[in-house]
């Protein structure tokens, strides 16, 4: 098994598991490798060192250190962003109820207290998300990869 990692155009970091180098050139070439975050399929292999496995290290034992009186702060790469936004997809995903087309219209349902208050997800035009915030409607475009739609393999 042969994991490699490979980049979009976007600069979307992402992990390919393939059977050789071969079966990885077949399915790029046939468009079948895809960017999970915006499904690009213009992707190029990254780079890699092999990973060894030397056995485990001896675990060290940790220090209590005092806790600083300021928060922490640091700023987070591509890397950090792009699995904080897919966990929030994941989240939003798991936690709303998908109305598809319906969206507006249930939205407005419950803006207007016709349908019970919940979370929702669904697909709208950019002509309805526009009429729906000039109502006082909060609602959010949320682009969601293709990989996050279907069954996970």
């Amino acid at each position: 098994m042969k994991v490699l990692n490979l980049q979009c155009p976007q600069e979307h970091v992402f992990e390919g598991w393939f059977a050789n180098e071969d079966a990885f050139q077949d399915q790029l070439q046939s468009g079948l490798v895809e960017c999970p975050m915006c499904g690009d399929t213009q992707v190029t292999k990254m780079l890699s060192a092999p990973r060894l496995n030397l056995g485990a290290a001896e675990p060290r034992p940790q220090q209590s250190q005092p806790q600083p009186a300021r928060q922490d702060v640091m700023a987070a790469g591509p890397a950090a962003l792009q699995a904080a936004w897919l966990k929030m997809v994941r989240h939003v995903m798991a936690h709303t109820e998908d109305v598809g087309e319906r969206f507006a219209d249930e939205a407005r349902r419950m803006h207007y207290g016709e349908a019970e208050e919940r979370g929702i997800r669904g697909q709208a035009t950019r002509e309805e998300t526009q009429a729906l915030l000039e109502e006082g409607i909060g609602v959010l475009p949320l682009p969601i990869p293709k990989a996050l739609k279907g069954p996970v393999q």
